[in-house]
């Protein structure tokens, strides 16, 4: 089969992972795969035992503006911990609390943009996280929709990770000494999804601890899970209409190190992220105890999560973490 018809193969089989459907245009140029990472090693999670912030955090939002190579805009959206009553809506430039907080890179879906999931990231951040979320100059509201571009997207979340923990030493910075480098996550959904995992396989950067998948699949980016052992939290609607739940199921299947999956029987590819109600608070509640146990070492976390996961009946939770 040749090259060409390999590309165009792929392309047409990511048109299945997102939000919304493309539009048309020449694929971009994917750059050269990494040299293959490490084979995975033991399943022994990195970040020391600690405990989680007990009390929930005003939110505030900000903006970068990055472009990688200089042809790769990615507007990244930070929402972080604040000073102020907890509860309201996220504060534009708010002054950051007091503290060190882990930092989650989160992946937006496929015609989609960070803001869209502003219930579930301010939620994250209110419990002790800085969540940035970069916006894909293609795959992004405004973007081409050119879907084979997902394949350069771990490497975008490499370079914005590396952006954003450049603020804790910047003299200035309203995050300046906020930032913990040392206890860093990946999350993204469809689209994003396939980013995230890709960081963990062929594109692995070996700073992250931990991921979560939401809706994702590894087309394109395999299972060739790599590195240094970083527990996985899949989270997938058995009903998902873009991406087949059992495609979600087997790259959790694969993965070697420490892992679980919420399931939810009812779910669709994304609405219980994008739409407050029961199933939201679900989610939200079992991937904040999972970062908190994953990036802050809290093992009461650890032990909270399955009932949090199960709460209401909403959802069932396969567990070998």
């Amino acid at each position: 089969m040749s090259r060409r018809r390999t590309s165009t193969l792929v392309a047409a089989a990511l048109l299945t992972v997102g939000l919304a459907g493309c539009s048309g245009g020449a694929a971009p140029t994917v750059r050269s795969a990494p040299t293959p990472p490490p084979k995975a090693t033991a399943p022994t999670p990195r970040v020391p035992a600690g405990h989680a912030p007990t009390q929930a955090f005003a939110v505030g939002v900000r903006q970068l503006k990055l472009n990688r190579d200089g042809d790769r805009s990615l507007p990244v959206t930070l929402w972080y911990p604040a000073r102020g009553a907890a509860g309201g809506t996220p504060e534009r430039s708010a002054p950051a609390a007091t503290g060190r907080f882990p930092v989650v890179m989160f992946s937006h879906g496929l015609g989609a943009r960070p803001e869209d999931y502003q219930l579930l990231l301010s939620r994250w951040a209110a419990a002790g996280f800085v969540v940035a979320a970069p916006r894909f100059p293609h795959t992004g509201t405004g973007g081409d929709g050119n879907v084979l571009d997902v394949l350069n997207q771990p490497a975008d979340v490499s370079y914005a990770l590396t952006q954003v923990l450049a603020l804790d030493a910047k003299a200035g910075d309203p995050l300046r000494g906020r930032l913990d480098a040392e206890r860093v996550a990946a999350a993204g959904h469809s689209a994003g999804g396939v980013t995230t995992i890709g960081l963990f396989t062929a594109g692995r950067d070996e700073r992250l601890d931990a991921g979560i998948v939401f809706a994702g699949t590894a087309l394109g980016v395999g299972t060739a899970f790599a590195g240094a052992a970083a527990p996985q939290l899949f989270v997938h609607g058995e009903a998902d209409e873009v991406v087949n739940y059992a495609a979600g199921k087997a790259v959790y299947d694969a993965v070697p190190w420490p892992k679980a999956m919420l399931s939810l029987p009812n779910g669709d590819h994304g609405r219980a992220l994008l739409t407050d109600g029961k199933a939201l608070r679900v989610v939200s509640d079992t991937t904040v105890e999972f970062l908190r146990w994953t990036l802050y070492g809290d093992a009461k976390a650890k032990d909270r999560l399955p009932a949090d996961a199960t709460r209401g009946d909403l959802a069932t939770l396969d567990d070998h973490l």
